[in-house]
């Protein structure tokens, strides 16, 4: 009640002309969840604490540098193999990397341990960081790169987990990597897609709606040559690689007698010295310089995720969370780890159960590109896109946080149409900005809330506003059929 005037003179009153607005909440801000070097801010320790960054150099501040992965070197009739050391290899460093080459921005960082190569990697670690993750509001995506290292049994319970975690906040989607889907498929049993322990067997969510997954995995150029030395190979390999170079180069220079003897006795811990050693041995042994490239390849084969989250930070931040997030490349990808044609890729996309599989594809003069955009409830007419899942996403958030400010406002008309003109302004400049489909408002978009409409004298007495919002969210055109026909010739 405004208060009574009792005293002669002039008085000023401001009225709100406007209503209150709805302001669109972020779209693009994956959460990453994984193993650090570090985890400190000062002396705060972040370990298990969601942490925000939007830089690879605030990245490195306090979750450190890459890790130290070391191989295996064995040789065949003469073909030379590397088999990565499980306990040594970690993906979230060079996961943000690839992140941020794609066009990535703010994210966070859940780091759940260091590099420590006797602590065995377990699923608990991760799924122990999810509860802490439904407390921050800002993440859009959960992204987990370090899951493929777990054993097939705790990446189900990873995968799965996540996906739980994102039905439940309905806020949120995950972005699931293949375990080991770098290999070929075999249509078999034995199948990483399709096989009784595969992808589509391993998940089971009743909401597969927020979760998406691509295959094949790819191979980067994250990790440059520079970065790639000798101390990546295990003690046995270096000494192996070494009795090899001596049979094969034919020299005295003390040089190469000084490399030779860092490189079987291990790793140097003056850098310069490292750095010469590894020069010269690139310069005289083809045999060095080749392993050296092989362990580069090794490296630099990634799970998508990260590629992925940044390649729809880009997109949402130059056109809009409505388009579709495919026929697009992938950046620091050198090629797919397996080559799939169409006729192969018509399963990934349409299979029987629903639960599509986007493909990473080359194309001459192209390069590599997303090549699919459908979540994992490909049968369903609502959900089978990426984009429509993540608009509503938006567009239910946005409106969600701004009818806060209604909360115990007085449940009557006057509230109602203040309502219904908020979240109308709100659609109308999504339909604007492309993504609402329609040739008029009307087509595009309708908010219904009011006694008789979307409320019953029952549901005011009970405290329920009811707000019905229909919207016609862009779907892309993911088949193109042009058809020709000859006309005949009238003249």
């Amino acid at each position: 009640m405004a208060p009574q005037i009792k005293t002669p003179g002039v008085y000023i009153e401001e009225k709100n002309a406007f209503p209150n607005s709805v302001v669109e909440v972020a779209t693009a801000v994956p959460a990453f969840i994984g193993y650090t070097e570090t985890a400190n801010r000062g002396h705060t320790d972040l370990t298990g604490v969601p942490t925000r960054v939007t830089s690879l150099a605030e990245y490195e501040l306090m979750f450190g540098a890459a890790p130290k992965s070391l191989f295996t070197m064995k040789t065949e009739n003469g073909r030379t193999t590397l088999t990565a050391d499980a306990a040594s290899r970690f993906l979230l460093y060079y996961s943000i990397r690839f992140f941020y080459d794609n066009g990535g921005g703010p994210c966070w960082i859940v780091s759940i341990g260091n590099y420590d190569a006797s602590s065995p990697k377990v699923a608990s670690a991760f799924t122990d960081a999810l509860p802490a993750l439904e407390k921050e509001q800002e993440p859009t995506m959960i992204v987990a790169p370090d899951a493929v290292l777990l054993s097939q049994a705790d990446w189900q319970t990873v995968s799965n987990q996540a996906l739980l975690h994102c039905t439940e906040l309905r806020s949120r989607v995950a972005i699931l990597d293949i375990f080991d889907g770098d290999k070929e498929r075999t249509n078999a049993d034995d199948d990483v897609i399709s096989g009784t322990s595969g992808f589509r067997t391993a998940i089971t969510s009743d909401f597969p709606s927020y979760g998406m997954t691509y295959y094949p995995w790819v191979n980067t150029s994250i990790v440059e040559s520079n970065e790639i030395d000798y101390t990546n190979l295990d003690k046995d390999s270096r000494g192996a690689l070494a009795k090899e170079i001596e049979d094969n180069v034919n020299s005295d220079a003390q040089a190469l007698k000084d490399a030779l003897d860092g490189l079987k006795d291990g790793p140097d811990t003056d850098p310069i010295k490292l750095t010469r050693n590894h020069q010269t041995l690139t310069l005289v042994s083809p045999t060095y310089k080749q392993v050296m490239v092989q362990l580069q390849e090794a490296i630099n084969v990634m799970p998508p995720s990260a590629g992925i989250a940044g390649l729809y930070t880009r997109i949402d931040n130059q056109i809009g969370v409505f388009k579709a997030p495919a026929n697009s490349g992938l950046l620091s990808v050198v090629s797919p780890t397996v080559s799939i044609s169409s006729e192969q890729q018509e399963d990934l996309n349409v299979p029987l159960d629903g639960k599509a599989v986007n493909a990473i594809r080359t194309f001459i003069g192209r390069g590599v590109l997303v090549w699919g955009a459908r979540t994992l409830d490909g049968n369903s007419q609502d959900w089978r896109y990426i984009n429509v899942r993540r608009t509503l996403i938006m567009l239910e958030q946005s409106i969600k946080f701004a009818a806060d400010a209604f909360v115990f406002a007085a449940n009557d008309a006057s509230t109602w149409l203040t309502v219904k003109n908020m979240i109308e302004n709100f659609l109308d400049n999504q339909w604007k900005s492309g993504a609402l489909a329609g040739a008029t408002p009307a087509e595009a978009y309708n908010v219904e809330v009011g006694l008789g409409s979307t409320m019953t004298p029952v549901d005011i007495l009970d405290g329920y506003m009811r707000v019905t919002v229909h919207v016609a969210v862009v779907r892309p055109a993911e088949f193109i059929v042009i058809t020709f026909q000859q006309k005949m010739q009238t003249s």
